[in-house]
C-alpha cells in the first residue's frame, strides 16, 4: 500500500471538545439527528451498515446474526441505568477483553467517561436511533456517529453487553469503537493500554515491577498527581491460574487499579503505602496494612481520615509499597496529556507531536543493524533546555505509534516491529549522514523493537540537543507514524528536514581546446559529423551522439539514454527556442554532464550502473539540491524501480527536471521582488 510523507512539524494536541466529525456526509451528530427527527425516521448509518462486512472480514459469522435496535430487544431500553459501572461490562463472543478492561477503568473516572460517552443521550424524548462517542486517534479527537442496530442471536446481544439487559451504553460504545477500526473482528486481540490511550489521548508506559527503576515510587506518585490512569496485575504461569486467588487475597491475571500513593508515620518512621482497587468491588488484600490490620491501630484518626482509610469490603485497600513490589508483576500507566486534564490540575505534562511516514526507497531505513539505510529514516531534533525541579537532568517520555494498522488488517497489514534511537546532536541542522551513525553510539533508545501499536519509554538526559530516529526494525517496511514527546518541562522539537534549499554552482565554462582530452576531441568530431552545416542537433541526433560517447566512457555502466532524456536536455539548454541544441550549448551541457557522471559514480557503490534510492538524498545534495522528506519521497516514487535502484538515465532526468524547476522558481522570485520594489517605489 502506498504511503506518502506526512509533515512532521510539531503541533499542540487539540482539545477533546474540538472533536472532528467523521461521518461521510460531512454532517455532525446533531445535524444528522435533526434530519431524522424532522423526517420521522430512525438513523441508519451507511458508513457502518448492518451487514456481515461490519462484523468480520476474514470469515462469515458462525451463526446467523440479526441486527436489532434496543427497542426491538427489550421493552424499556435505557442508555445508562443507575450510573455507568464495571457491572455494565460483560464480555460476549469476541476476543476483546483488552477493550473491556479499559472500559472498566474508564468507569472509575467520571469526567473522562463523560468525554468518551456523552451523557446527553437516551432512548426517551428526542430518540432518533443515533448515538455518538469520542475517541482519540493519532493526535486528534474524533466524534464517531453510529446507529443503534446491534448484532443479536435469539434476541440476545452477541458481543459486549450489560448485566442489566435493558442498559445499552457499553454495547453501543463497543460498536462505535468497532466502526473506528473497520469491523468487530478488527477488535480481536490487543492491549488494555491501547484502548486507554484512545479514551484519554494519553501515553502508555509498562513496567515490570521486579525490574522497575529505583525511583519507581516517585514515578507512580507523579503519575497519580497528574491524574494518570494506573493499573497493575499479577502474572499467571498457565491458563489454569487465571483469576486464581493467592493466600493474601489477591487475584492472578486480574486487572487492578492504583488509586493512591502516600507516606504514613508509623512507630516514628515514614512508611510508603500504595492504594489498590479491585474492580470487582470486593476481594481484598489481607496482609499488612489491609483494612482491618493491626498496623492501622498505631495511626492517628486524623491521619487515617487524610488517607481516606475505611474498613469496608469495597475492593479498595492499602498495602506497603515493598509488599506491592513483591506480590505484583506489571504496572501500566496511561499518562494523560494536558488536554485531558482540568485547568486546576497541577503537574501537567508538556507534549509535542510529530506525524510522518516510512516510505520504501527513501525513508524506510530500518534499525541501526542496517547502517546503509538507517540514516535515511526521518530525523527529529529534540531540544532539552530546562532541568527537572531539583534535578540535574531532564525527564521525558518518547512514544512512537504506528497508525491505522488495526484498521488495515482487512488489507493484510500487521503490526510492525518499531522502536527508536536517540543521539546527541552535533551542531548544525543538516540531515545526519551514514558516517555520523557509523562512528557515534546512541545516548538512549527504546528498550526493544516490538510489534505493538506504540512503543514508549521514559528517559533522563542532561540538557542539550538530541536527534531522535524513529524506525521499523526491518528496512523497506511502510507505515505512517505518530511520535509524541511528553516532558516534565517544556521541550522543543523540530523536523531536521523541513528546509528546501538550492545551491547550484555557476554554469561551467567549456574546457579550452588546449585542455581537451583525446576522447573529447573525438566527441566534437562526431557532433560535427551528425549535426551538419548548421551545427545543431535534434533530440534523436543528440541521443545517438551521447550514447556513442557514454558507451566508451570508462568506469560507468550506462544503458542507453532515452529519447525523453535527450528532449529534456534540449529543453534545459536550448536558449534560441528552436528545439535543437547548438554546438556552444552542447559544450556547456557537456561540462554539467561530466559533473553529474562523477556524482553518480560516487554513489554507485557496486559499479552496477545503478545507485540505491536511499543514497539519492546525498547524491542530490552533492549536485546542489537539499530536499525535504516529502519531495524526496515523490522523486523516489517517480524514478526508482521495484528494487529501489535508480539508473543513470533516471538520475539524469531527475537532475534536469530539478534544474528546470529551480530556474522557474528563481524567475518567479525575481518577478515578485520587482513587484515588491515597484510597490515600495510608489
Amino acid at each position: 500500500m502506498p504511503y506518502l510523507f506526512q509533515e512532521s512539524k510539531p503541533r499542540q494536541p487539540p482539545l477533546p471538545w474540538e472533536a472532528r466529525g467523521t461521518h461521510s456526509s460531512g454532517k455532525a451528530y446533531q445535524e444528522l439527528k435533526q434530519v431524522c427527527l424532522r423526517s420521522g425516521s430512525l438513523f441508519e448509518d451507511a458508513d457502518f451498515p448492518a451487514t456481515d462486512a461490519s462484523l468480520f472480514f476474514s470469515e462469515k459469522p458462525p451463526i446467523p446474526f440479526i441486527w436489532k435496535r434496543p427497542g426491538d430487544i427489550v421493552k424499556d431500553p435505557k442508555f445508562i441505568l443507575g450510573g455507568a459501572t464495571r457491572t455494565d461490562i460483560c464480555q460476549g463472543d469476541l476476543g476483546d477483553c483488552w477493550l473491556l478492561a479499559a472500559i472498566a477503568s474508564l468507569t472509575l473516572n467520571e469526567k473522562t467517561l463523560a468525554r468518551v460517552v456523552p451523557l446527553d443521550q437516551n432512548f426517551g424524548p428526542g430518540y432518533a436511533g443515533i448515538f455518538h462517542f469520542q475517541f482519540w486517534q493519532h493526535n486528534e479527537w474524533l466524534d464517531v456517529v453510529i446507529d443503534d442496530r446491534l448484532p443479536t442471536f435469539k434476541d440476545r446481544l452477541v458481543f459486549l453487553h450489560s448485566a442489566e439487559h435493558n442498559e445499552f451504553w457499553s454495547a453501543l460504545l463497543e460498536k462505535a469503537y468497532a466502526k473506528l477500526n473497520g469491523s468487530y473482528e478488527a477488535l480481536k486481540g490487543g492491549s488494555t493500554i491501547e484502548a486507554m490511550e484512545d479514551f484519554t489521548g494519553g501515553v502508555g508506559e509498562m513496567y515490570e515491577v521486579k525490574k522497575a527503576p529505583d525511583n519507581f515510587y516517585e514515578i507512580l506518585e507523579k503519575a497519580l498527581k497528574r491524574c494518570s490512569m494506573v493499573g497493575c496485575s499479577i502474572d499467571t504461569s498457565s491458563a489454569a491460574e487465571s483469576e486464581a486467588r493467592t493466600p493474601f487475597g489477591l487475584i492472578k491475571g486480574h486487572a487492578y487499579s492504583v488509586t493512591g500513593i502516600d507516606e504514613v508515620s508509623y512507630r516514628g518512621q515514614k512508611v510508603q503505602l500504595i492504594r489498590i482497587r479491585n474492580p470487582w468491588g470486593q476481594v481484598e488484600w489481607n496482609g499488612p496494612w489491609s483494612d482491618s490490620s493491626l498496623e492501622w491501630r498505631l495511626v492517628s484518626p486524623s491521619e487515617q481520615k487524610r488517607l481516606s482509610q475505611t474498613a469496608l469490603d469495597d475492593g479498595e485497600f492499602w498495602m506497603k509499597f515493598e509488599d506491592f513490589k513483591v506480590h505484583f508483576d506489571k504496572v501500566e500507566i496511561c499518562n494523560l496529556t494536558p488536554d485531558a486534564l482540568e485547568d486546576s490540575t497541577a503537574h501537567k505534562w508538556e507534549v509535542t507531536v510529530h506525524e510522518g511516514s516510512w516510505v520504501r526507497g527513501s525513508t524506510a531505513g530500518g534499525c541501526r543493524n542496517f547502517l546503509d539505510t538507517f540514516w535515511t529514516n526521518p530525523q527529529i531534533k529534540l531540544h532539552l533546555t530546562e532541568k527537572d525541579d531539583g534535578q540535574d537532568d531532564c525527564t521525558f517520555i518518547a512514544a512512537l505509534m504506528q497508525k491505522n494498522r488495526r484498521k488495515l488488517r482487512k488489507l493484510g497489514a500487521e503490526m510492525l516491529s518499531i522502536g527508536y534511537s536517540i543521539y546527541e546532536s552535533p551542531s548544525g541542522d543538516a540531515h545526519l549522514t551514514k558516517d555520523f551513525f557509523r562512528y557515534h553510539a546512541s545516548k538512549a533508545r527504546s528498550k526493544t523493537y516490538i510489534n505493538l501499536r506504540e512503543v514508549s519509554n521514559r528517559f533522563k538526559l542532561p540538557p542539550g540537543d538530541y536527534i531522535l530516529i524513529p524506525t521499523t526494525f526491518e528496512p523497506h517496511q511502510e507505515a505512517d507514524f505518530c511520535l509524541r514527546i511528553f516532558s516534565e518541562k517544556k521541550a522543543i522539537t523540530e523536523d531536521v528536514d523541513e528546509n528546501v534549499a538550492i545551491d547550484l554552482p555557476e554554469p561551467p565554462n567549456p574546457t579550452p581546446s588546449a585542455q581537451e582530452t583525446e576522447e573529447e576531441k573525438q566527441f566534437w568530431a562526431l557532433f560535427e559529423q551528425i549535426s551538419g552545416k548548421d551545427m545543431e542537433v535534434a533530440a534523436e541526433e543528440l541521443q545517438y551522439v551521447l550514447n556513442a560517447v557514454l558507451k566508451n566512457t570508462k568506469d560507468i555502466k550506462v544503458k542507453k539514454l532515452s529519447l525523453i532524456s535527450c528532449r529534456n536536455i534540449i529543453s534545459l539548454m536550448d536558449t534560441s527556442g528552436n528545439g535543437k541544441l547548438e554546438f556552444s550549448e552542447f559544450k556547456v551541457f557537456w561540462e554539467k554532464l561530466k559533473k553529474w557522471i562523477n556524482i553518480f559514480l560516487r554513489f554507485d557503490f557496486d559499479k552496477s550502473g545503478s545507485m540505491s534510492s536511499y543514497e539519492l538524498r546525498s547524491a542530490l545534495k552533492a549536485a546542489g539540491y537539499q530536499l525535504n522528506n516529502y519531495l524526496l519521497q515523490l522523486i523516489v516514487l517517480r524514478y526508482s524501480d521495484e528494487q529501489f535502484q535508480i539508473d543513470f538515465d533516471d538520475f539524469l532526468n531527475c537532475l534536469i527536471r530539478l534544474e528546470n524547476a529551480s530556474r522557474v522558481f528563481q524567475a518567479l522570485s525575481e518577478k515578485n521582488k520587482d513587484f515588491i520594489n515597484l510597490n515600495i517605489g510608489e
